[in-house]
């Protein structure tokens, strides 16, 4: 059963945890002693029941209501399974969000209804960052709506507001969808809720169960291989790495960039002899001749579609700083020092371009890198694995890119 592994995103008290803790309990995906447990917690810090305790592990979370670190939980559905993906919403933790959405299908991200709450440039922010990070559905999921009595037209200005945004930031129509719920009542997570008769769509997890069977992703046909090391074996060398685009046969014809022409004499997928390989699987191969030199970070191609090493890249960044001294890109598993020139700043909160050239922590901007070697690179849009870098300040995490 194929897992889709979703993030939730959202300010961090906007019911992130709660949803999570919720969903266990109504699709019995928890322990009863771990739901117990929760309950224990909850008298202990003289609270009523949350359901977030049930995810929440350590003992400071509970007393300060925030998600410290990454937190994954699994549930099934019908013929689906899901593991959610629960990064931290505060800004402190960013970094975080960042490495725990990075490996996401799709995405929910959380927002209250609550008069007092509502749309916050975090809640743009994460979404910015979703979209970088490749994210290219999203579920809306206003939350506690039993707070606004169920209202229909804050659900529909919240919508809308948030429609808008999307669309700036590049989200297609077509996987956006926005679901009214509470979590902490139950209401439309599972099942229809009967108080919200306006609202014509499913329960949120009716929703997901749909994105999931129709991912609406574009087809992959170009061969692309991240080539990640070599293997020695009884019978000589292999050369090791992953499949993220096409098919690779063996016996065909590849280029190796940078590098040469080769063909592929023998295929291995999970260490038996193979005709092919996938999309998502690992591979190791041997060559018709000796692959010289370093092998990590570069990349296998069709013979006549091979992407080009380039030193210089146009790419938009989102930064975790406020200054870079020394700039450096990690890209595929390689390491290249760079010098980069702001070309103007992207605003994570409206998307609009600004023509100011300078660094904002927590902001983005269009930059150009100037590589002090060539490395194998395209489009984020056209191949995401072959287009994203993390940026470092020497060796402080700096922020994520994508290439343009």
């Amino acid at each position: 059963m194929l897992i889709n592994k979703i993030t939730l995103l959202g300010h961090k008290d906007h019911g992130k945890s709660t949803l999570l803790g919720s969903l266990l309990m109504a699709t019995k995906s928890v322990t009863e002693q771990r739901i117990e447990e929760a309950k224990k917690a909850s008298k202990q810090l003289h609270r009523q029941f949350e359901p977030g305790y049930i995810l929440d592990s350590f003992a400071e979370e509970r007393e300060n209501e925030m998600t410290i670190d990454t937190t994954r939980a699994q549930i099934k559905y019908k013929d689906a399974a899901f593991e959610f993906i629960d990064v931290p919403g505060h800004e402190e933790l960013i970094k975080n969000m960042i490495s725990g959405a990075s490996y996401a299908n799709f995405a929910v991200l959380l927002i209250s209804a609550k008069s007092d709450e509502g749309i916050r440039d975090q809640t743009k922010r994460h979404l910015f960052l979703a979209k970088l990070l490749g994210i290219q559905k999203v579920i809306i999921a206003v939350n506690k709506m039993d707070t606004i009595d169920y209202d229909k037209k804050e659900f529909s200005r919240i919508s809308k507001e948030l429609s808008a945004f999307l669309g700036k930031i590049g989200f297609s129509e077509s996987g956006i969808y926005f679901v009214p719920m509470s979590a902490y009542a139950n209401e439309n997570l599972v099942k229809k809720s009967g108080k919200m008769g306006w609202y014509k769509g499913g329960s949120l997890l009716e929703t997901m169960y749909s994105f999931a069977k129709n991912p609406g992703l574009k087809s992959d046909n170009k061969l692309r291989v991240v080539l990640q090391g070599r293997m020695e074996s009884e019978s000589g060398e292999k050369i090791v790495g992953k499949v993220i685009s096409g098919t690779l046969k063996s016996g065909i014809k590849v280029n190796v960039v940078p590098g040469a022409a080769y063909t592929v004499k023998e295929l291995f997928v999970k260490g038996k002899k193979s005709n092919s390989a996938r999309r998502g699987e690992n591979i190791a191969i041997t060559l018709n001749k000796k692959l010289s030199g370093e092998v990590r970070g570069r990349v296998l191609c069709g013979s006549g579609d091979a992407i080009k090493a380039s030193d210089s890249l146009n790419a938009l960044v989102f930064f975790t700083t406020k200054s870079i001294k020394r700039p450096r890109i990690r890209f595929n598993g390689l390491e290249v020092n760079a010098d980069m020139t702001i070309e103007n700043s992207v605003s994570v909160v409206t998307g609009e371009i600004k023509s100011e050239r300078k660094i904002t922590e927590l902001g983005a901007a269009n930059v150009r890198l100037k590589l002090g070697d060539k490395i194998p690179s395209e489009s984020f849009d056209e191949t995401p694995e072959l287009g994203r870098f993390v940026l470092y300040d020497g060796n402080d995490f700096a922020g994520i890119g994508t290439v343009k």
